[in-house]
Parts: C-alpha cells; structure tokens; sequence
C-alpha cells in the first residue's frame, strides 16, 4: 500500500458530486502498459472522498446512487475508468504515445486493405490517424477505441478488419520449435500428420499478420516453413 504523501488523486464528477481516491503513482504506468491489476492493492486508503486534501467524504447513499455499489474496489475501478488521474504533463505524453501505438498495432494486425488483401503498413495507418485528428484517452482500453480510430480511418484509406485462412506445413523436427507461435499467433482449425512425419495444419489468423507469421516460421524452421493462404 502506498503513502499519503506519495499518493496521487484520481477524481470523478458524477451527480453534480466529486469523488475522489488516493492512488499509488504507479498506476500509471501500469495502465500505460494496459496490465490488469489489483486496484485496492493500490489504494493510499480504503476509502472514497469529496476532497481527498481536506479528508471530507461523501454522503454514503450519494456513493450508492452513483456507483451502484459500496465496494471500494467496483468504486476505485469506475474512477479510474470513467474520471482523471492527476499525472504530469510528461506523464501524460507517454501514456499517450504508447496508447496510441498500441492502437496502430493492433489495427495493423488486425485489419487489411480488402482492395489488395495486404496489410497496411503501421506508419500509413498512423499518418492516416493524424490527417484525421483522432485524439487518443490515455486511460481507455485499446479495445475501445480502436472502433473509432477505425471509422476515422475508412473515409482515407480502403480497410477492413477480416480474418485469413492460411495451410501450414511443418518438418517433423520443426513442430515442437513452432507450436508457441502457432498458438500464439491463431487458431488451428485442422491438423494432421503426414505419412512422412511432417505436420500440416489449417490456422485462422489476423488477416494483417500473414507475412509477420510467415517470417517467424521460417526463422524458426531456417527457411523450411511452408505457409500458403487459402481464404
């Protein structure tokens, strides 16, 4: 548990109330990294206030009214979701670059050019987002945001999320190196073993990650990875 004097306020205004908690500092960084974590394990105390510096508090049916709740750990999570963290204004500029990043990564992989069915490269679906003024929450999910970078994106650039089918095929030695990525990277739909000891495999994938798949096989594999896209 943090101290009082290292602790940051994280503050939401709901019902013409203020609510207030006191946070470890390095719930920052954890959501800047997007980690699940344990809220309350994070709190200076275990409590809601009005005005954390003055130590007032709100009345308890206001807490109950706005939060549906009196668990300080459904409280604390819907603070930090839906209000503001003090931070610095470096603080804040990290927490944004690397949230946006994520933003392009995942779009990069997920979605394609239904035009070409190739991938987008990370750096157009950047300067696309910047053309068309998407402003980033340093403190909203990915997930969540990624629809509206994407109904930015359509009217600059033909995109699409879709999903791939690609066939596989493995030497036998090469499996057991390759099955993390396998699992990792997709959904293996169909497999079955050759009569001479290769594996063949049909994977759906993020249609946006086929060459970045096909890349990491064949480093694992020394060049021996069969991958083909059928779908």
């Amino acid at each position: 548990m943090v101290s009082l004097d290292d602790a940051v306020v994280a503050r939401l205004e709901s019902h013409g109330e203020t609510f207030e908690i006191l946070l470890d500092p390095n719930i920052v960084k954890y959501l800047k990294e997007g980690r699940d974590f344990d809220i309350t394990a994070h709190l200076a105390v275990e409590s809601v206030f009005k005005n954390a510096s003055k130590g007032t508090h709100p009345a308890e049916d206001k807490i109950k009214e706005v939060f549906g709740t009196e668990d300080i750990n459904e409280i604390a999570r819907k603070i930090v979701s839906k209000g503001e963290i003090q931070v610095t204004a470096e603080q804040r500029k990290e927490m944004l670059e690397a949230k946006r990043n994520r933003i392009v990564a995942y779009i990069a992989r997920n979605a394609i050019n239904p035009q070409t069915k190739t991938p987008h490269p990370p750096m157009r679906i950047e300067l696309a987002l910047t053309e068309a003024k998407f402003h980033v929450d340093p403190f909203k999910p990915v997930e969540s945001q990624v629809e509206e970078a994407m109904k930015l994106l359509r009217p600059l650039l033909p995109i699409k999320f879709e999903k791939s089918k690609v066939a596989i095929k493995l030497r036998a030695d090469d499996y057991g190196r390759c099955f993390d990525d396998l699992v990792n990277y997709g959904t293996v739909e169909r497999e079955e073993w050759q009569a001479d000891g290769s594996w063949i495999g049909l994977m759906v994938i993020p249609a946006g990650i086929i060459t970045e798949l096909t890349a990491r096989l064949n480093d694992r594999t020394r060049g021996h990875a069969n991958v083909k896209l059928v779908g």
